[in-house]
């Protein structure tokens, strides 16, 4: 029964992994669409897309499912649109770094919630936010973009602490389904609002390239309906805290994408940088399975 117990912990926690990994991919994406689209755009396009894949999954769900997928899909739309804003105007690695910020969020935000905050928490939380200080940060201040991605960031913290909270009470493609819907609906609102007065909508077809459209199409397919769904599996069994010092490999997995295909400069202070992100997750998990393992009823 340990056995197994162990195994079932370890597959979630890699499932949140792989998530990691296929966010990491987004950032020079979202850097590509916002050259010739605004945040509001991209997201509204990509939650569109995502949305006609988990229509089918959307069919017959239960109002309780429909309101906390409203929720959850309102914090998500949040944090993405003020995410690619913010990218408009600063460099992928301090968007990356900002955005990590939720790590440190989340556990103190628990608190709130009714979380009891442990040493080992907040310490591995703090390790992995300077790991990737050490990788990410840089010049370039912004002052509004920077507000709008930390603003993002506890956008983001919200969402994982509803998430770990709600989504036991739900079938994971219903939840998944039912927030890219609201994402979708919402977004495109967003998107006609911004829009009046101006001259974005007619020319939204002249900005959409091919190397745009696939851009949108990972986003929307892969990075959205495919990793929602899977997020929304995996933090079933996995608390909030656990899974924002997963989620902070994002930028990990970004800049070892970046130096593999782009041939850009893994600088030593990136890797130690990396390296403190690895550790605060494998601490992390190393004082789990060092835990008393739940003992059956029966």
């Amino acid at each position: 029964m340990q056995r197994a117990y162990g195994v079932s912990v370890n597959i979630h926690v890699l499932a949140l992994l792989f998530v990691t990994l296929v966010w990491g991919a987004t950032f020079p994406v979202l850097k590509l669409a916002t050259a010739h689209l605004s945040g509001v755009e991209v997201s509204a396009l990509r939650f569109l897309i995502a949305a006609v894949c988990m229509a089918p999954f959307a069919l017959r769900v239960p109002r309780r499912t429909w309101l906390d997928g409203g929720l959850l899909g309102a914090l998500v739309l949040i944090s993405y649109v003020v995410q690619a804003f913010g990218l408009q105007f600063i460099s992928s690695n301090r968007s990356a770094f900002l955005t990590s910020l939720n790590v440190l969020m989340v556990p103190l935000l628990g608190v709130v919630f009714g979380t009891r905050l442990t040493v080992s928490v907040l310490a591995a939380a703090v390790l992995a936010c300077a790991g990737i200080g050490l990788m990410s940060w840089e010049g370039g201040a912004h002052l509004l973009a920077d507000a709008a991605t930390i603003f993002g960031a506890l956008a983001y913290a919200l969402y994982v602490i509803v998430l770990s909270r709600r989504a036991r009470l739900h079938i994971p493609r219903q939840l998944a389904a039912t927030q890219i819907v609201w994402m979708a609906l919402l977004g495109t609102l967003w998107m006609l609002l911004d829009a009046v007065g101006t001259d974005k909508l007619q020319t939204l077809p002249s900005r959409l390239d091919v190397s745009i459209l696939v851009g949108l199409a990972y986003l929307g397919i892969v990075a959205t309906a495919g990793m929602l769904f899977l997020q929304a599996m995996a933090q079933r069994h996995v608390s909030a805290d656990k899974a924002a010092l997963i989620y902070a490999m994002e930028p990990v997995f970004a800049a070892l994408f970046a130096w593999m295909w782009l041939a850009e400069l893994l600088t030593w202070k990136a890797a130690i940088g990396g390296a403190m992100v690895i550790l605060a997750v494998v601490l992390s998990e190393l004082r789990n399975n060092l835990a008393p393992v739940p003992q059956p009823n029966s």
